[in-house]
């Protein structure tokens, strides 16, 4: 299974790297919320790029690779970013809640609970990076 971000086999990969990742289960056992992710296009990626992610209790329930919006009208979270931005936030270049502090991630939807769950956010990040071993 291709590990590139940003790639139907990289999701997937995240998507079992999530359900199989035990300190991730333990430091997110109390997160509800699906993400729908925007990425614009920018260096080698050349249009836009979206897919969603159904986090529940530790685990991720669904992954979806292209979806259109209109199938998730009402998402927890929404994340925006251009493509350096959000690889640069995989590779642990920038730090992710720098990157929403400096709207290079944009964020929609409750800040309040998003920052109560930072530790869930971080590792988040922790495990889409490991999950990631070459950008496009």
């Amino acid at each position: 299974m291709s590990a590139i971000f940003p790639s139907e086999g990289w999701l997937k990969g995240l998507e079992v790297k999530l359900n199989s990742d035990e300190h991730y289960a333990e430091i997110a056992k109390n997160w509800e919320g699906d993400l729908f992710f925007n990425i614009e296009p920018e260096g080698t990626l050349t249009e836009a790029l979206t897919f969603y992610l159904d986090l529940w209790h530790g685990k991720c329930r669904k992954a979806v690779y292209k979806p259109e919006a209109s199938a998730y009208p009402k998402p927890a979270f929404t994340l925006t970013a251009s493509y350096n931005n959000i690889t640069a936030i995989l590779i642990g270049k920038m730090n992710p809640m720098t990157a929403m502090m400096t709207m290079k991630l944009r964020v929609q939807g409750n800040m309040g609970y998003l920052m109560r769950n930072v530790p869930t956010v971080l590792d988040f990040v922790r495990v889409a990076g490991e999950a990631t071993t070459e950008i496009l």
